[in-house]
């Protein structure tokens, strides 16, 4: 039988490598850029990261404005108050400086500045009109694979719940990966958002969309995380294991781009959304109870996962394997000294009821996810890692 057609999209160029930021002037002249504004966080000014981009631009463009307070998991109202500013500066050109959550942002103000609906009208897939203002997003994290994907995460404070904006128009015209702006990241984000994206590249290796080109690319990115996330734990200088963190998130990114995650981050939403739990964590506490659940779906591919994770296991068993490489999973995350439980995380076991009917909420999700889930299997999952 003919196999069916698939579609793969991604960013529009990645300038990437040590020194890669120096390119950022020129390549922001190349797409006509002249008023500029930079989205970014405090910890990225604190440390001199932004200083090292303004000297780059310095002198360079009429105009550059920069918001330096984007905080985590970015709140609906963080927007409405990065818009206004925007506005008021008549930019023409976005950059996104940071984690997932800069970026995020940096995406989001580019459409709004060009389209007529409220940021509640975009809320949802394919909600989008027109193409935002051009971008660059230069990551400091290798986690979140926001520079290569068409989402935006944001937190809806009033239902304790994130939501999303997924639209083509949000891919960046460029990406911008050097390694050297990711060495001041602290031992214990550097753990979390290595987590976050080895996680992308297992959901999107097990989505029920994933194809041959995605699964290259979430082998690829593996295969480079789980070999470098221990030493760019252990010593932030490493730029080798940086360099290669880099690669294997974006390769992630690019995976789950178009094969999307699954019901691990559905679970990993209201822990964040309601407890403020950072996204890495969140997610790396949920993983292998939900590998678990969904490894009965499609054991032959959870082997392969397992074989992948675990290359010296001797067993040839499908089932076997699957167990292994859910087996490594849970040894990594706490050789890197995450929280494996909720207990950890100061969770009421009384919100998992509540948490759990958020996570039927997350259907964009749960659409990819190898097997059904139902509000009873969701309160059993939570309860499994309490």
């Amino acid at each position: 039988m003919a196999a069916s057609i698939s579609y793969f999209k991604t960013v529009g160029k990645l300038v990437t490598g040590l020194n890669a930021i120096s390119t950022l002037p020129q390549e922001i002249q190349l797409l006509g850029g002249k008023r500029v504004f930079i989205f970014t966080d405090e910890g990225i000014v604190k440390s001199g990261i932004c200083d090292r981009v303004l000297k780059l631009l310095e002198g360079q463009f009429e105009a550059v404005s920069v918001f330096g307070k984007v905080p985590p998991d970015p709140p609906l109202e963080t927007i409405h108050e990065c818009l206004a500013l925007a506005r008021k500066t008549d930019c023409d050109f976005i950059i996104g400086l940071g984690g997932g959550s800069a970026m995020d942002v940096a995406k989001m103000i580019s459409v709004l500045l060009t389209n007529d609906k409220t940021l509640d009208q975009m809320i949802g897939v394919n909600l989008v009109d027109k193409r935002g203002l051009p971008k660059i997003l230069i990551p400091t994290t290798a986690g979140t694979g926001s520079e290569v994907t068409p989402i935006v995460i944001l937190t809806d404070q009033a239902e304790n719940l994130k939501k999303g904006v997924v639209s083509d128009y949000l891919f960046p015209e460029t990406a911008i990966l050097d390694a050297e702006l990711t060495v001041s990241l602290p031992p214990g984000a550097t753990a979390a958002s290595g987590m976050d994206a080895l996680i992308h590249a297992v959901e999107s290796f097990t989505s029920v969309n994933a194809t041959p080109m995605t699964d290259h690319l979430a082998v690829r990115a593996i295969e480079l995380i789980t070999a470098n996330l221990r030493g760019a734990w252990a010593n932030g200088a490493n730029l080798e294991a940086r360099m290669n963190m880099l690669e294997g998130s974006l390769l992630a990114g690019q995976a789950f781009a178009n094969a999307g995650v699954t019901a691990v981050h559905a679970f990993a939403y209201p822990l964040g959304g309601e407890f403020h739990v950072a996204h890495g964590v969140s997610n790396s506490v949920m993983l292998c109870a939900v590998l678990r659940f969904n490894m009965i779906s499609n054991l032959k591919k959870f082997g392969r996962l397992g074989a992948l994770l675990c290359p010296h296991e001797t067993a040839k068993d499908d089932r076997r394997l699957a167990e292994a490489g859910v087996q490594y999973l849970d040894d990594l995350v706490s050789e890197l000294k995450l929280p494996r439980t909720l207990r950890e995380l100061k969770v009421p076991q009384e919100a998992i009821p509540r948490m759990a009917e958020g996570v039927m909420k997350v259907t964009r999700l749960l659409a990819n996810n190898p097997r059904k889930i139902n509000l009873e299997d969701a309160i059993a999952v939570y309860q499994s890692v309490y």
